[in-house]
């Protein structure tokens, strides 16, 4: 479709594991008008990086995210950062996080393996009941950090389970906690008061790090913690000695700090008190990104016509986008 539109479009060689060099972005990056792309690991995309790019007049993501691009510099130089929060995306997130909670509440692995070394039933393998009974169990209490798309979306998913569900975010408005069933708690009461608490923060610099020592040592020495977010969010090196010395009782980790982790990193020899996925919660098919395709191609066309895309970002860059490009098209 953008060669159809006249332009020229060069690809970058890249991996999931590796992703691509600084180097080797800008030399894609010379003389571009518009970059596009998922997640872009090591690179950040600020104004030293955009300032050799001076034509460059959006930055076109199919992912949620956009912690790879200073949205400040880009702002102040007048580059659009679009995004794409398609429900084959988010939506798989939040299903991802049920199946998370469930496997460590249900003990699935443990139970797996026991029974494949030729063990049976065992009272070390039991289970967690999820939700409120007749008989006067008031079943566990679920905290979530983040109540945007996919924060609400766990909520409506754990509705029928009849769990006492939590929720704190400083930037939704209380309508849409009581329109979800959901109580509206701070941090550090959600953290005290929960059993299972799961991250669905953006990474900004008011999160990175939320979850610290201090933070964690709020937490039940039963709790389990959950991150389907962003690795950053949590402090490695804190969650490492909470686990290590029984201060929580397990987590359920999508993404951590270094995508792949070394394989002499701590959080890695901690047994069945970490349950891993490859940075793949929202790798679902049918979906994953392709459903941001159309969305992430329109949003790049737009911008070369000299018109503003949907899904922008920093809206605060608009005016001066304009003023840049608004009157010269180039398609």
């Amino acid at each position: 479709m953008i060669e159809a539109a006249g332009c020229e479009v060069v690809l970058g060689d890249t991996s999931w594991r590796s992703g691509i060099d600084r180097d080797a972005l800008l030399e894609l990056a010379q003389g571009a008008d518009a970059l596009m792309g998922a997640t872009i690991k090591g690179v950040p995309l600020n104004r030293t990086f955009l300032e050799q790019i001076p034509r460059l007049r959006i930055i076109s993501k199919y992912s949620i995210g956009v912690e790879d691009v200073d949205l400040d510099d880009a702002t102040e130089m007048g580059v659009l950062v679009t995004h794409c929060p398609t429900e084959a995306n988010w939506g798989g997130v939040a299903e991802g996080t049920i199946a998370f909670i469930l496997a460590l509440l249900k003990r699935v692995r443990e139970r797996d393996r026991h029974v494949k070394a030729g063990g049976w039933r065992d009272r070390v393998l039991l289970g967690t009941y999820l939700g409120a009974r007749e008989d006067g169990y008031a079943g566990i209490t679920v905290g979530i950090v983040g109540f945007g798309r996919v924060g609400s979306r766990v909520a409506d998913l754990l509705a029928p389970w009849r769990v006492r569900i939590v929720a704190t975010d400083p930037y939704v408005d209380d309508a849409k906690f009581e329109q979800h069933n959901v109580e509206n708690v701070a941090l550090d009461a959600l953290l005290a008061q929960s059993d299972v608490v799961t991250l669905h923060c953006n990474l900004t610099d008011e999160t990175r790090g939320l979850i610290d020592a201090e933070r964690l040592n709020r937490m039940k020495s039963t709790s389990l913690l959950i991150n389907t977010s962003r690795g950053s969010v949590i402090d490695i090196v804190a969650l490492c000695d909470a686990l290590k010395n029984a201060r929580l009782a397990g987590a359920a980790l999508d993404v951590l700090p270094q995508e792949p982790p070394e394989p002499e990193d701590a959080i890695l020899a901690l047994g069945d008190k970490v349950l891993f996925a490859p940075h793949m919660v929202s790798a679902n098919a049918p979906g994953t990104l392709e459903p941001a395709i159309p969305w992430a191609t329109a949003a790049t066309l737009a911008a070369l016509r000299g018109e503003v895309p949907d899904h922008v970002y920093n809206m605060d860059a608009i005016p001066g986008w304009l003023e840049r490009f608004g009157d010269h098209p180039l398609i």
